[in-house]
Parts: structure tokens; sequence; C-alpha cells
């Protein structure tokens, strides 16, 4: 079972921190990452640090709210793509072969559009495209211009500024523009 899409490169980790305001001190004062986006408790609870260490707005994001320092955990795995097209045919592949798909669409920070699913063991994976890039003036997309949905068709029809999100197999964007591409 060929996929019709190829992975480029592990595109981020996310991990659970016990205490998130130290872990995002160690991976900015000692290893040098920059912080790109912060979420609050009403974004994600125990919240959220995205950080980054190329032009990728993260390469590695810190939750909170692990209870204890002994119980350290990956969140997921984020492998990046090198088209939007890729992301739909991922998801008809994920569907074909049985993986339980838990979202798809855009998420906020960053603004990617993914598809995100189980592997056998359940850990949480995600195949995505088209992560915000930051340039060397250190400037993050404001939050006013994310677009999270939750359907790879809206991310398509509500992208953010500058994202193109033109689909560039004519079947499959004959299929999202009439509708019939539904999940």
């Amino acid at each position: 079972m060929n996929p019709p899409f190829a992975v480029r490169k592990i595109g981020h980790a996310v991990i659970f921190a016990s205490d998130i305001e130290r872990s995002t001190r160690f991976y900015t004062d000692v290893l040098g990452f920059k912080v790109s986006d912060v979420y609050d408790g009403s974004k994600m609870p125990g919240g959220m640090v995205f950080l980054r260490c190329n032009g990728d707005h993260h390469c590695l994001a810190l939750v909170g709210g692990k209870d204890s320092e002994k119980d350290k955990s990956l969140h997921h795995l984020a492998f990046e793509l090198a088209t939007l097209d890729e992301v739909f045919r991922a998801r008809d592949h994920l569907k074909t072969a049985g993986a339980k798909i838990v979202f798809q669409g855009r998420r906020r920070a960053g603004c990617q559009v993914s598809v995100e699913f189980l592997d056998p063991d359940g850990h949480h994976l995600e195949l995505y495209w088209g992560v915000d890039q930051i340039g060397s003036d250190g400037r993050v997309r404001p939050e006013d211009e994310w677009r999270q949905t939750l359907t790879l068709e809206d991310a398509v029809k509500i992208a953010p500024p500058g994202q193109d999100t033109t689909l560039h197999d004519a079947a499959l964007r004959a299929r999202v523009e009439a509708g019939t591409d539904r999940p």
C-alpha cells in the first residue's frame, strides 16, 4: 500500500510540561529557541507555548498542566507534507487504511492545514502543510488573522491572509468546489 503523499520531515513535536514557565525558560535560555506564540488556559487547558529554532512557526510546543514531574509524555508528533493536495490525499488514504482521524482542518497559531490521527498504539500524529514561516524580523501572524477550521474543505475556502490554498489536482478541486468531498 503505497501512500499517495510523501513525508518531507518531522515538522514538530508537542510535549507536556509539568511547569510550563520553567520549561519555556530552559528551551529559550539554555537551548536558544524563540517563542512564537502563547496560548493561555482558555485556548488550551494548562496553556501552550510555541517555540521555534528555524523559520517554521514552531518546531516544538509545550503543553502545561501535567500534575507530576514524573508524568512526562508526548502530546503529538507532526510530519510535513509538500502540498495541500497531499493533505487531502493523506486523509483519504488514512480513512481507507482504517486509521482513526481525530481532527482535520486548520488550527490557530501556525495556521497549518492538517489531518490528525492515531497510530495503532494510540499515538497522536499529524500530517500537515503550510505552517507559517517566521522571518529574521521575528514577526508572527497576529491572532486576528488565524483562521481555525474543522474540515479540510473549509481550510481551503477560509484561508488566512497570504496563504495560497489553491488545490492543483483538478479532480480534487472540482470535488471540493462541488461540496462532494466532505468527510
